[in-house]
């Protein structure tokens, strides 16, 4: 039997935005689904809101403060759902804190390249495994879109594209399922542009409003991702370009299509989109959800269910932390690149980040932006 924490909580009622998903609900979800895992303890810097979320799911430990939380309840597994600039250093107390042996992290991994390599090198060293909730590569249309090229449906993979809001907070999950089609193959090189003209932060941090970003594999795949206002440019979410074909996934359902030669062809996905099976939204499970069991799992159902088989079996984690470092280096060399005005040879010898940087720097000067839903 495990025991379960959770540091943030955020606020049930909170409709979904840019300053909270209340993400730790949907974990707590997961984690009560599993017999092998009790939850005992949420920490909060709001306390109603680490109450209430104890309330809904029977937690006898309540606390303002995470390092109290860990002394007095000695959890095995924490999770982390706070915003990305605080997730270095909760990480790395939590690893270093004698009783835990898993850590599992929303995503984005950090606010800088040089605390998103920290978190997994501390977590090596304690032998703490590490994952975060790159969870759509649970979802159907992206596994049967793997099946589909290994069985060489579309010949050689030549191309990987992508759209989606941003590079970072969005496009972490697009970067990691990139390297999942790809067989995780090294990121040799990225080149990349940006337009960062009004202000778009989602839970505290710079994200760009338009870019355009090209790599390329050690396999000699290449990559390709538009953002934000210009991310029409694709046409879809993903697509994946080979020698005698084409798969894409598209918003939506059906979901999932490929094209050989003539018409495109609907795959069947069981109903499930981009965001979950049938019913769930991009948020995933709904809150409403909590306690339900007559739901089709949903990815981080399946996501968490993954993290604590690894933990308990020994098995590496498809969620594990270098997995999300490699995904997570192309984010930062992509705004590196911005910043160079050129190419970037990976791996990365930055420790900051560069969006971040130009900001601070009075090179991008973003317009404020109030509206709370742009």
């Amino acid at each position: 039997m495990f025991s379960v924490a959770f540091v943030g909580t955020g606020a049930k009622q909170e409709a979904p935005g840019k300053q909270g998903f209340a993400m730790a609900y949907r974990h707590a979800a997961a984690y009560a689904r599993l017999p092998q895992c009790r939850l005992i303890a949420c920490a909060d810097i709001v306390p109603e809101n680490a109450r209430a979320f104890a309330d809904s799911f029977d937690i006898a430990g309540v606390y303002e403060d995470y390092a109290a939380m860990l002394d007095a309840e000695n959890p095995d597994i924490v999770s982390v759902a706070v915003p990305p600039g605080i997730h270095a250093r909760i990480v790395i107390d939590c690893a270093r804190h004698p009783s835990v042996q898993a850590i599992h992290c929303e995503k984005p991994m950090a606010l800088t390249w040089g605390d998103c390599k920290e978190m997994v090198a501390v977590c090596k060293a304690e032998g703490v495994q590490l994952t975060f909730n790159h969870q759509y590569r649970f979802g159907k249309p992206f596994r049967r879109a793997k099946e589909l090229l290994d069985a060489g449906d579309i010949g050689s993979l030549q191309r990987v594209e992508f759209s989606d809001r941003d590079l970072y907070d969005t496009g972490t999950h697009l970067f990691d399922l990139a390297n999942y089609l790809t067989d995780g193959s090294p990121v040799e090189w990225v080149l990349c542009q940006i337009d960062y003209s009004e202000e778009n932060r989602w839970f505290g941090a710079h994200n760009e409003n338009q870019g355009l970003a090209q790599w390329k594999y050690a396999s000699g795949v290449f990559g390709l991702a538009a953002t934000g206002w210009g991310r029409d440019l694709i046409g879809c979410y993903l697509r994946l370009v080979g020698t005698h074909g084409v798969i894409e996934i598209r918003e939506g359902k059906p979901a999932l299509f490929v094209r050989t030669s003539g018409e495109w062809q609907a795959i069947d996905t069981d109903g499930e989109g981009i965001y979950g099976p049938p019913k769930q939204g991009r948020v995933g499970a709904l809150l409403s959800r909590v306690g339900r069991g007559d739901e089709p799992l949903s990815y981080i159902d399946r996501a968490i269910a993954s993290v604590v088989d690894c933990l308990e079996t020994g098995r590496d984690c498809e969620l594990r932390g270098e997995n999300a470092l490699a995904a997570t280096e192309v984010i930062f060399a992509c705004w590196e690149s911005a910043r160079r005005r050129g190419r970037v040879t990976l791996p990365l010898t930055i420790e900051d980040n560069p969006l971040q940087a130009m900001v601070d720097a009075g090179d991008l000067h973003p317009e404020p932006n109030t509206s709370p839903t742009a």
